[in-house]
Formats: structure tokens, sequence, C-alpha cells
């Protein structure tokens, strides 16, 4: 069998692209340091599973598995999250995205508002997440704790916000308020576009 693994994606932009709203030495911590260790995390759980399965050695499943999701999940909302970001700009929605937030939420302000409540009000570590449900056919905010809990299984994921303390706290100490605004300056409204057209075959 050949072993597949995760890599860490580059950064879609220059480092000192985000600031000031994210400094340069807090984005390199992030990417490098915490995005890193999700993808070494899984691949190492990974390596366990292939030698174990190799050796005939039995799995603990319940640890394992949970541990797995934990790092996986970490990972590709970390990837997501880079890519939905972009040079500062006051731009707002675009295309039908644009049109769909404010179908469901009244307007943009009312949208922002609601995710940013979600966003601050997330237990613990956490996301904020635009997410899209194929069967109703809304968009639906959802809030996302350690990476895998309270995720909408088969939701599609638009947007997402990493609120850890690591995303922000070089920056902003403990004020994850402060961060939250920074956010709305640096979304990349194009790329959550692109992945909303995607979904309805635009």
């Amino acid at each position: 069998m050949t072993q597949k693994f995760y890599t860490l994606p580059d950064l879609p932009y220059g480092a000192n692209v985000l600031e000031p709203y994210i400094s340069e030495a807090q984005l390199r911590l992030h990417h490098d340091k915490h995005h890193l260790a999700y993808v070494n995390g899984a691949n190492a759980i990974l390596e366990r599973l292939d030698r174990a399965r190799r050796e005939g050695a039995e799995i603990d499943q319940k640890s394992t598995l949970k541990e797995l999701s934990f790092h996986i999940g970490g990972h590709l909302l970390h990837s997501l999250f880079w890519a939905n970001l972009r040079r500062p700009s006051d731009m707002g929605p675009a295309g039908a995205l644009a049109h769909e937030i404010e179908n469901e939420f009244g307007s943009f302000e009312r949208f922002k508002k609601e995710f940013t409540a979600a966003a601050l009000s997330v237990e613990g570590s956490g996301w904020a997440a635009l997410a899209y449900c194929m069967q109703t056919r809304r968009p639906i905010i959802m809030q996302i704790e350690k990476h895998n809990v309270n995720v909408y299984p088969m939701f599609r994921l638009l947007l997402v916000l990493d609120v850890w303390e690591h995303a922000y706290y070089l920056d902003y100490r403990n004020d994850r308020a402060r961060f939250v605004e920074a956010f709305w300056h640096i979304v990349d409204w194009e790329e959550a576009n692109r992945r909303f057209e995607s979904l309805i075959g635009k």
C-alpha cells in the first residue's frame, strides 16, 4: 500500500499582506507552528494505524479516532481559513453569495452582527463559520468547537474564522472582539462567492 499523508499548504499570499490586521509574526506563528502541528498530528496517527494493521495489533478506536478527527479538522479548517483571507479591503459580499446573504439575513449588516456574535460566544477554543445546507438551500451560521464538535454533517463551509487565542494573541492579547472586528477588513469575499457558486452550479 502506498502511504499518503497530509501536507501543510503554502500561504496564498505573503506573510505581511494581512497587516495591520494580522501581523507577519502572528501569521507565521499560526501557520508555520500551529497549523503544522495538526498536519503532523494527523500524519502520526495515520502512521500508527498503518503500523498496527501491518502488525495485527489492536487499536483503541475511541481515543484514536477522536484524536484523528481533531487533527484532520484543524488541518482542513485552517486550510480554508488562509484561503478566505486577502489584502485589507472593505469590499463586501459579491455575486450570488451577496444575494443569498441578503435574502437569508435581511441585510449584510444583520449577517455580520449574527456572525460576530457566534464568533464571540463560541465556547472555549473554536470557530465561527458560514455554511450552506444543500437540502434546505439556505446559508446558516455554525459554531465549531475544538475543530470537530457541533459540526453539521454534509454542510459545505463558505467562510471560516478561527477564534482560538493562538490566532490572535500576539496582536490582540485576549481581546477576541478586536480580532473579530479586524477580520471583516481582510475577508476574501470573492473566494467565499466562488465556494458558494460552485455549490449551486453557477
